[in-house]
Parts: C-alpha cells; sequence; structure tokens
C-alpha cells in the first residue's frame, strides 16, 4: 500500500514532477511559489537532474524550450507577473509544437498586485497565454493530492500533443499542507520516444528543427490548421469535471481549484437549511468542461459561479448555459478569499430569487 505523506502543495507538486521524468528545472523566484523552485534546488541533483535559476521568467521559458526542443520533459514554475512574462516564450513553444509543463501558483493582481491567493489570471491561461492562434492545456487542481496527480499527469498530455500543458493553483494551495500519496516514479527509459526532438541524429536520418518562423504566409496556415485540428481532439477527448450533488440540484455552483473547496462547503451547507444546491467543479480550464454543465442544465433552475476574481470563468459558463437558466456571479478579488458564509448567503438569495 502506498505510503500517505504531508506535505506543502507546491512541494508535492515539485515531486511528483520529478517522479513523472522531469529531469530540468528552470525557475525564478517569486512568491507563493517559490517553495517549487526551492524543492528542485534541493532534489533535482539527486536525481541526476538539472535545476537552474534563470536571471529572468523570460531567461526561464526560453531554456524550457531548448530542453524541449532537444526531447527532454522540463518544467518552469512561476506567480502571476512572472507567467506574463514567460508569454512570449510560451507561444514560441506553442509555435514550434513543444511539449513542457508551467507551474502558475496565482496571486492577486494586476500589476505586482498582492502576494495572496487568487484566481485572476483564468482569461490569460485560458484565452490569451501568448500572441497568436493557440491553445495550451490548463489543469486546475482543487488539493494537495490533485496537486501531485496533475502535475504527473500533465507530462503525459504535453506530449502526447506535443503542446505546453498549465497547472493552475493560487497561493492557497500552493501554501497548505495535506496528506499525498505520491505517483509512484516512471523509468526514464519508459518515457515516450520523440523522433522529432532535435538530439543528434548520428547520420542516421534528416535532421530535425524546432522553430516557429514562418515567412511564407500560406506555410503558417497550413500549420495553425493542423495545430487546430489536434485541439479539436483535446477538446473532445480531454474535458475533466468533478460533480457533487446535482442530480437534484436547483442550484448549481460552479467553482475551480480552491475556491471549490469553499464551494462545496457552502453546497453541505445549504443542503442543511433545505436547499437542493450541487457543485460542477471543472478541473481542466482549456478545454472547458462544457459537456459537464450542459449535462446538469435540464434540471437545474440557476447556476452560482464563484471565483477569486471579478468574474472570469462565469462567460464561459454563460457559453455552455447557453441562455437557458439565469447564470450569477459571486467572487472576492485582490487575494482576499470567499468564505462558506458568504457563498450560501449568494445560494439562498438566487434560490428565493428563481423561486419568486
Amino acid at each position: 500500500m502506498a505510503e500517505k505523506v504531508l506535505m506543502k502543495g507546491n512541494e508535492a507538486m515539485a515531486e511528483a514532477a520529478m517522479r513523472a521524468g522531469c529531469r530540468f528545472f528552470f525557475g525564478y523566484p517569486i512568491t507563493p511559489q517559490t517553495e517549487v523552485a526551492a524543492y528542485m534546488a534541493k532534489m533535482m541533483p539527486k536525481v541526476g537532474g538539472t535545476y537552474l535559476q534563470a536571471e529572468s521568467e523570460v531567461a526561464a521559458i526560453n531554456m524550457v524550450y531548448g530542453a524541449s526542443a532537444a526531447g527532454a520533459r522540463v518544467m518552469t514554475s512561476s506567480s502571476s507577473p512572472g507567467i506574463s512574462l514567460k508569454s512570449e516564450g510560451i507561444s514560441y513553444m506553442a509555435g514550434a509544437d513543444l511539449p513542457g509543463v508551467i507551474v502558475n501558483v496565482q496571486r492577486g493582481g494586476p500589476g505586482l498586485g498582492s502576494i495572496q491567493p487568487s484566481q485572476a489570471d483564468y482569461w490569460q491561461a485560458t484565452k490569451a497565454t501568448g500572441h497568436g492562434d493557440f491553445h495550451i492545456v490548463v489543469y486546475a487542481p482543487s488539493t494537495v493530492q490533485e496537486m501531485a496527480d496533475y502535475a504527473f499527469k500533465a507530462f503525459d498530455t504535453a506530449d502526447k500533443y506535443r503542446v505546453p500543458v498549465m497547472i493552475m493553483a493560487d497561493g492557497m494551495l500552493g501554501q497548505m499542507m495535506e496528506p499525498v500519496v505520491l505517483p509512484e516514479a516512471l523509468a526514464l527509459e519508459d518515457l515516450p520516444e520523440k523522433p522529432w526532438a532535435t538530439c543528434g541524429h548520428g547520420h542516421k536520418r534528416p535532421h530535425n528543427v524546432a522553430n516557429s518562423l514562418y515567412l511564407t504566409a500560406s506555410d503558417l496556415e497550413d500549420l495553425v490548421r493542423e495545430r487546430y485540428e489536434r485541439y479539436a481532439v483535446i477538446e473532445e477527448t480531454e474535458q475533466e469535471a468533478e460533480t457533487y450533488l446535482t442530480e437534484d440540484a436547483d442550484i448549481v455552483l460552479v467553482a475551480f481549484g480552491g475556491a471549490a473547496r469553499v464551494a462545496r462547503s457552502a453546497v453541505n451547507a445549504a443542503r442543511e437549511q433545505g436547499i437542493k444546491a450541487g457543485l460542477v467543479r471543472p478541473i481542466t480550464l482549456w478545454p472547458f468542461p462544457t459537456r459537464a454543465v450542459e449535462a446538469v442544465v435540464p434540471t437545474a433552475k440557476a447556476f452560482l459561479d464563484v471565483e477569486m476574481n471579478m468574474g472570469q470563468m462565469v462567460e464561459d459558463v454563460r457559453l455552455a448555459v447557453a441562455g437557458r437558466v439565469p447564470v450569477e456571479f459571486y467572487g472576492r478579488t485582490g487575494g482576499v478569499i470567499p468564505t462558506p458564509d458568504e457563498v450560501l448567503a449568494a445560494i439562498v438569495a438566487l434560490n428565493e430569487k428563481v423561486g419568486e
């Protein structure tokens, strides 16, 4: 039986990444994700890996590009303003069809903002991680166990589709400690082969090139269209969500990450008051789990989107609901975490409104 250990979210994520075969980490310190880099600095040399603190976030993401192009499993991590600095490099990776894992342990913004937990980077992650026509897969864990599980899974998803993958957590999940069962380490020889990698050809094959520059517009259009065929497969096959007490729910909450923990407590409290509440928790933010939302629309009277921002995912919820029932929003921002009592009050008010 696997052993449970007590770990901080940031450290569990770093350990799981190494067990997934990550042997290169390039980062730069910023609160509240610094423990990821600190853990990698301590542990990566013990497994024969490379840890390097770059001179900037821009340098770090370009090092990720280089290691990925050579066929390695590679990761970087940062927090909100640091991810903004990495956005050009993420776009370059997408344009060169390079896999890699980017961790964002979010803090309040915009600008330097605060060092408290936030979810205000949803738009950035799902709509505009960088310039150009591209998507990245975005996982949103809500427990320390999931911080480990999805860090591990992210490398497989990245390699399978040759896309960058983001683990989007928040300061609360990064800093909190919970029991976690770590995944069993993969043998490096069992990692998937990468015949496209620029790792030396020994005069046995044509040389490979990792590149995102195409001076002929029609050539670039063909590549982007091919990439979008891959994205369509991801949207069809990789949607993930958890549902909780939605079978008979009149009021369906939608929340991800740390906010989903608060929402679940509010759902339980609403049930104690006789209000039929439930929860849909998106795990993939892109692709957004539209099927999980659509499945509960026929029996729901209204949706309540709960986030630690001013209302970002709510737009995707409204698109999935497509006007069939009301969708309202409750959120706190700037690094303020909503309380279960606050969310419960919003549930009660919405229940009264739709019951009129």
